[in-house]
């Protein structure tokens, strides 16, 4: 199969509640190598996946993820307002995702959202948890706040940083490689062929985000990406498929 990884966004968020468990498991069996989710941090200091920091959109309720206990957030329902095929489904936190992956071969993309509330600490709580488990080889840690991919890399050096971002960058990959990190993750319109090019000679990864169409896919893996982050990643493992099958017809 190709080596473009084919990360799910917020697990198969296009069939699925975002960032819950059943979202995960989906998109693994939808042909996903990779599985992107948000880390946000609650009051007690436990790391749970959500993506925005109140848990309003997904749950319905009121509260700010920082605010709330994580056996508060334990109780709430994040699969009701997708459908009620999922309705109960839980918010998952961290570690039930690690304990999960550990057993594939799944690469983990974890955005720290700690560009609005600081969170102080989660870096370490979260490079704790990913070398407990042994998975420093098969994780990125992205994060819109660059100080916190330099607070890190600083921690763990080992493990591999991405620098979100969503407006156009003179020279990413000398940002990057400035800061330390390995990858650049940007909004998929900013990537054009000569930031890959450019990229991939400093030894700097592209995945970006969020790409549904199979048309942009298409474009993406032709510049030389690395990773292509998706809703859908049974669109992306049918484009990959079809460059498979593509390279393999004789001359």
């Amino acid at each position: 199969m190709n080596s473009v990884i084919n990360y799910a966004h917020r697990g198969a968020s296009g069939h699925c509640p975002e960032n819950t468990m059943v979202a995960f498991r989906r998109g693994l069996e939808l042909g996903a190598t990779g599985i992107e989710t948000d880390v946000q941090m609650s009051k007690d200091g436990a790391l749970v996946l959500i993506h925005d920091e109140s848990v309003q959109r997904t749950t319905g309720q009121h509260g700010e993820i920082s605010q709330l206990h994580s056996d508060e957030i334990r109780r709430l329902d994040a699969g009701s307002w997708y459908s009620q095929e999922f309705a109960g489904e839980p918010i998952p936190t961290l570690d039930e995702l690690l304990d999960w992956a550990a057993s594939t071969e799944l690469t983990l993309n974890l955005e720290l959202k700690n560009n609005i509330e600081p969170y102080i600490g989660m870096e370490e709580k979260v490079i704790e948890a990913v070398r407990a488990r042994g998975l420093e080889e098969r994780t990125i840690i992205s994060s819109f706040n660059h100080y916190s991919l330099v607070t890190c890399k600083r921690i763990a050096p080992e493990i591999r940083t991405g620098i979100l971002y969503v407006e156009n960058l003179v020279d990413p990959w000398n940002y990057a490689r400035n800061i330390g990190a390995e990858a650049l993750h940007p909004y998929h319109l900013t990537m054009e062929s000569f930031i890959v090019r450019h990229a991939n000679a400093a030894g700097i990864m592209s995945n970006p985000f969020t790409i549904n169409d199979p048309e942009r896919m298409q474009q993406l893996i032709d510049m030389g990406c690395a990773g292509i982050i998706t809703d859908y990643p049974d669109r992306l493992d049918e484009v990959l498929r079809s460059v498979v099958a593509q390279s393999n017809k004789p001359l």
